[in-house]
């Protein structure tokens, strides 16, 4: 049953499929409409390792940073963290994450490092021989 009250949350036409859910705001109004991270250049892969640079002065005193610019900065002042993890902490789409952390990139309040690339790390087959090696000693 619907009312049809001004002001009701429940008047007619209204598109609401959870009453608690509430005002909901769409990512590209978080993200001013943009898509990509900005001209950084940078990939933001969902492993890639971001963490924050405490000596940008920007960091704390920056006002014009919105509400999830400020979330992703707490995020990563615990703990460095993958692009993936900050996504699940701050509970924003992996999308938005990017073109935020894109904006912190350019503000330079984070650092982001990507993880060394499987055709550069040790074959396991001489991992496996250090082992023994070491357990021969």
């Amino acid at each position: 049953m619907t009312e049809d009250r001004p002001g009701s949350a429940l008047q007619a036409g209204s598109q609401w499929y959870d009453n608690e859910a509430g005002p909901l705001v769409r990512p590209y109004a978080m993200t001013g409409g943009r898509t990509k991270p900005g001209p950084t250049g940078v990939r933001f892969d969902l492993i890639a390792l971001v963490t924050l640079d405490t000596a940008a002065p920007r960091v704390d005193d920056d006002t014009s940073l919105g509400p999830e610019h400020r979330a992703l900065i707490d995020l990563c002042r615990v703990e460095t963290q993958s692009v993936a993890e900050l996504a699940a902490g701050a509970d924003l789409p992996v999308g938005v994450v990017r073109v935020l952390l894109g904006d912190l990139l350019e503000l330079g309040c984070v650092t982001v490092s990507r993880p060394v690339p499987p055709a550069q790390l040790p074959d396991e087959r001489i991992l496996r021989e250090v082992i023994a090696g070491l357990r021969a000693l």
